[in-house]
């Protein structure tokens, strides 16, 4: 059985870093959503997703990560997913998410990304 979401969230350059442990799935989506949120409806439109820790995500987890980009998009915001495992970056790759989200690396690397 998968690891159950934890999350850790901090803004660092007028973005907001979620850093996720765990499974990705209805719950742990809900839960990124949820902190998303939170932030959003305070003007936060620059998004970096860790998914270090998170090794499994779900068809249910990526319907919320696909509310997030909807949302982002209709303000003009952007979401950057990085560290992402082979399997997870496959898996966003084959739902499309990248047409409509970016990915980098590390969340330096992520930061740059939206300082340039």
């Amino acid at each position: 059985m998968e690891q159950e979401l934890n999350l850790i969230s901090e803004i660092k350059d007028d973005c907001l870093i979620i850093t996720t442990s765990g499974y990705v799935n209805n719950t742990g989506g809900e839960k990124i959503a949820n902190e998303f949120n939170k932030h959003f409806d305070q003007g936060t439109h620059k998004i970096i997703i860790n998914l270090a820790d998170s090794k499994v995500v779900n068809s249910i987890g990526i319907s919320f990560l696909i509310e997030i980009i909807e949302k982002l998009n209709d303000s003009d915001g952007k979401l950057v997913f990085t560290n992402m495992d082979p399997a997870v970056e496959k898996t966003l790759t084959i739902m499309g998410l990248f047409n409509f989200a970016a990915k980098e690396n590390s969340v330096d690397d992520a930061l740059t990304f939206f300082n340039k």
